[in-house]
């Protein structure tokens, strides 16, 4: 009882303090941060671009006006994107005297493997090979397509049916992933009638990151497909009619040869996150640190594969809230706290992350090219999404509070003095960057008011956001990083919540291993794990932050895509071997699901 009166009286102290010199960030303050981050000019902030440095450098000014001192290269930590994909000059397919013309008749994929196929074409249907309890459909039954090119439709046969039992294994990876089981050399997809009546290739689209399929994978329209299966008597409308209408696989040997090329070249740009310390004097706790932050980057001006809630709408995407307004408020508080440089214990770390909206990329990066030792961070603040406070609500989300042992008292004890409700979320893991240091074993404080309808389009901007309640927001934040920075011992990191099941189109798997995934993709030989959930499947089975999945059931995993795909063929309770590296040495794990 004495100790918790002894942390109460300091924990008020603290309080009192920052708030007595808080004069520095204001409402005005915000806004004017906000204004020049979301301003049109900037034309939202996509990573590599010139507008991007331009913010990158006011965000570098505003650190070393308030006294920081700029780490990295000279305030920066650099690093490289894939920005953009182009095609290259080597695209090619045909057959006998039939050419395609690139960009008409068909199309690489993004994300295609580039190389040369020469060889005979099979039509495998949707590309499915499901076996479950409650859905069965082989199109490959009795089907050899080794070494061949393989022809198939996306999407699946009940486009009708918003529950079909096919959308889990419809995706475009999975089918890819299905056709290299297989051992295909090349994939035609032509995108069915009923899925699209107007015959138009799919767009050329970066997906940010260097995973490639494999394999070349070309997209070629209906008619473009109908002179190839010429010979067979069939066209890609009575193929999909008939297997629409049966439900049932209908496979063909085209045996046509096809000669292909695909050259897809990726244009990898460099961006940068922002990094600045402000160091405390005090000699005991100033190599120690917390650091506070947020994404700095949008979504550009939109368009097909950018994020966007309004793909085709291509125009400035300020990104006023998501995430200026958190930007603001790491800009905000390194005022606040150069102010009172000489009450803090720990040093401060201010950082604005490049490339969240990618994948937490920068976030990943300063993680594993810390400026400092990762041991000695004791918490990271995140701010995403500050700017629009709902009144009527009254209320924010702290996220992160299950991940240290004590978080919820020290909030608890804060709860009278604030204005606003508070939510208190314990998951560490979340869709921003404090995840990337909660899978490094730092707890974690993430501070959002919330998404709004708003998110992710051209009506993200300025005039949209509530700057007096979000300075409500920032004193509250404030003097729960002061207490932090100020207690003294560290908190105590603990794992808290599960991964939530990560399924393409919102759709949830039926298992999961319990795991976070890399999902930037960053290691080559497979999936690294960045976390384990404790007491889930893959913890129950020996796995550990660290390893790389290299396989499941003998098939391999090489990134994200081809992980989920896996996934996708269990079901509760089955038991599965996952080939592993750990240490560069490979290991077989026996987990059950």
């Amino acid at each position: 009882m004495f100790l918790r009166l002894i942390f109460l009286v300091h924990f008020v102290f603290s309080i009192l303090l920052v708030n007595a010199q808080t004069t520095r960030i204001n409402a005005m303050d915000l806004q004017r941060y906000v204004e020049f981050l979301a301003s049109d000019s900037l034309k939202g902030r996509k990573p590599g671009t010139p507008e991007m440095e331009v913010a990158s450098d006011y965000i570098k000014g505003h650190f070393q006006k308030a006294g920081l001192k700029l780490l990295g290269e000279d305030g920066f930590q650099w690093f490289e994107i894939v920005a953009d994909v182009k095609l290259g000059k080597g695209n090619n397919l045909g057959f006998e005297e039939t050419g395609g013309i690139l960009e008409q008749d068909f199309i690489p994929l993004s994300f295609s493997s580039n190389g040369d196929v020469v060889a005979p074409v099979v039509f495998a249907g949707y590309g499915f090979d499901i076996k479950t309890d409650s859905l069965s459909w082989d199109d490959y039954h009795d089907l050899d397509v080794a070494g061949k090119w393989v022809l198939i439709f996306s999407a699946d046969p009940e486009l009708d049916n918003p529950d079909s039992r096919f959308i889990p294994y419809s995706d475009i990876r999975s089918k890819i992933l299905t056709a290299k089981d297989h051992q295909a050399a090349g994939i035609l997809i032509v995108i069915p009638q009923g899925l699209e009546k107007e015959d138009k290739l799919m767009p050329l689209v970066v997906e940010n990151n260097e995973v490639t399929s494999g394999l070349p994978v070309v997209n070629v329209t209906r008619k473009w497909a109908n002179a190839l299966l010429k010979s067979t008597g069939w066209d890609m409308d009575s193929l999909e009619r008939i297997m629409v209408r049966e439900k049932a696989p209908h496979s063909l040997e085209v045996k046509t040869v096809l000669r292909g090329s695909v050259d897809v070249v990726q244009k990898k740009k460099k961006t940068a996150n922002v990094v600045a310390l402000l160091e405390s004097d005090d000699p005991l706790y100033r190599n120690e640190y917390v650091v506070v932050g947020g994404h700095y980057d949008h979504l550009g001006m939109g368009g097909p594969g950018s994020g966007s809630r309004m793909p085709d709408t291509l125009a400035v995407h300020n990104g006023a809230d998501d995430n200026a307004s958190g930007t603001a408020m790491v800009m905000a508080l390194s005022d606040v706290f150069s102010g009172i440089r000489t009450k803090l214990k720990r040093s401060i770390i201010f950082v604005t992350f490049s490339a969240e909206e990618m994948g937490l990329i920068g976030s990943k990066y300063f993680v594993s090219h810390s400026p400092v030792d990762l041991k000695k961070i004791i918490a990271m603040f995140n701010f995403d999404m500050v700017g629009r406070f709902d009144k009527e609500k009254n209320s924010i989300v702290l996220g992160g509070t299950g991940t240290s042992a004590e978080t919820d008292s020290l909030l608890n004890l804060l709860g009278p003095g604030v204005p606003f409700h508070v939510v208190y979320s314990p998951e560490g893991y979340g869709p921003s960057d404090h995840a990337s240091f909660y899978a490094a074993g730092i707890p974690v404080f993430y501070f959002s008011t919330g998404v709004h309808t708003d998110y992710h389009t051209p009506f993200d901007d300025t005039g949209t956001l509530d700057f007096e309640s979000q300075k409500m927001v920032g004193d509250y934040a404030a003097s729960v990083v002061f207490t932090v920075d100020t207690i003294s011992k560290p908190l105590t990191y603990k794992e808290s919540g599960k991964k939530a099941s990560y399924g393409r189109g919102g759709r949830k798997l039926k298992v999961t291993l319990g795991i976070m995934p890399d999902f930037a993709g960053t290691e080559k030989k497979g999936l690294r794990v960045d976390g384990v959930t404790p007491h889930g499947p893959a913890d129950k089975g020996g796995m550990k932050k660290g390893d790389v999945i290299t396989g499941i059931d003998g098939l391999a995993v090489g990134n994200i895509y081809e992980y989920m795909a896996r996934l996708k063929k269990f079901k509760p309770g089955m038991r599965i071997s996952v080939e592993i590296i750990r240490n560069e040495k490979p290991q077989v794990l026996i987990i059950e699901l």
